[in-house]
């Protein structure tokens, strides 16, 4: 006689593994690691292998320290080294960035229990200590190759620090904005090879679509309320790699559909609201950290009602 087994949800399962998804996630970054280093040289190769180098050793070790089982193998502190690695200037020292890579490892992560249980993205917490701690070495743009208009690239500051100076005449063609050509973060500056990385995680079913539309359609709508240029203001900083990459993160974002689409709404309200009023020219780290701190009330107000619950009575 079979024997019926009753448990709860959820009853189907996924042969999809932490492992997988992180090797989706590595493959999609890789072309805007390319684009880096096409871009400024092969420092950016060897910031990006420092920060993940950094990332897996301190993982390794703070789990020993805690008796936890080893989970190097599951790909995440390689992605966050990677991510974190992408919010750097090309020109930071190379101890910083190790160290970033540590604090969101350590402090971020495992402190909270390890991958899954960390209420914020590590790799955006990481950059933002780093930014409070080294604002001389975070703030440093070393400016990328000729423009494709035959122009040279800003010198000074990044298109959203050209922005907020009122120099909108120095300001860099759309074309230069789009494949990566102006100064900025080593991996956010290329908006072409992030929307390469977004559709195949799209295609690969890694990510749902409904945050970064929400974030960017949202960043988009405000910048025409404001103003602005709806698409110097996409492909001007992080905007792309943060609503791509690190707001879509599971841990930190929402769980049902509805919650997603006032997760990204509130990213890009708050970017816009950042870089319009605030300041400094740049707003995405703080908008997804801000929003992360919300996601436990975004899901439990979203939260769907279990099939058979009754209403509250009259």
């Amino acid at each position: 006689m079979e024997k019926l087994f009753v448990s709860s949800s959820p009853h189907l399962r996924s042969g999809t593994g932490v492992r997988s998804i992180m090797l989706d996630v590595i493959i999609a970054l890789t072309p805007a690691l390319i684009a880096s280093v096409i871009l400024f040289g092969l420092r950016a190769l060897l910031v990006t292998a420092v920060s993940v180098a950094a990332a897996v050793l301190a993982e390794y070790i703070s789990r020993k320290l805690m008796k936890r089982p080893n989970s190097i193998g599951d790909l995440s502190a390689v992605v966050t080294g990677m991510l974190l690695a992408f919010n750097l200037p090309v020109s930071i020292p190379l101890w910083i960035a190790a160290l970033g890579s540590a604090i969101a490892i350590v402090v971020v992560k495992q402190f909270f229990g390890g991958i899954g249980q960390n209420f914020v993205n590590p790799a955006l917490a990481g950059r933002i200590i780093l930014m409070v701690s080294f604002p001389a070495q975070m703030t440093k743009w070393t400016m990328p190759l000729t423009s494709f208009s035959g122009v040279d690239a800003v010198t000074t500051a990044t298109p959203l620090g050209i922005l907020s100076e009122g120099g909108e005449q120095a300001m860099p063609p759309l074309l230069d904005l789009f494949f990566g050509v102006r100064g900025g973060c080593l991996g956010e500056t290329c908006g072409v090879a992030l929307l390469l990385g977004g559709v195949y995680l799209v295609a690969r079913k890694v990510i749902n679509p409904i945050i970064p539309i929400c974030y960017v359609g949202t960043a988009a709508l405000l910048s025409l309320a404001f103003g602005l240029d709806p698409l110097v203001q996409i492909l001007s900083g992080g905007l792309l790699l943060g609503a791509i990459f690190m707001a879509t993160d599971y841990a930190t974002s929402p769980l049902t559909n509805w919650g997603k689409v006032i997760f990204g709404i509130g990213c890009g309200v708050l970017t816009m609201i950042i870089r319009q009023f605030g300041s400094l020219p740049e707003g995405v780290s703080f908008s997804i950290v801000l929003m992360n701190i919300l996601v436990p009330y975004i899901d439990r107000l979203t939260r769907p009602v279990p099939f058979g619950e009754e209403g509250a009575r009259q």
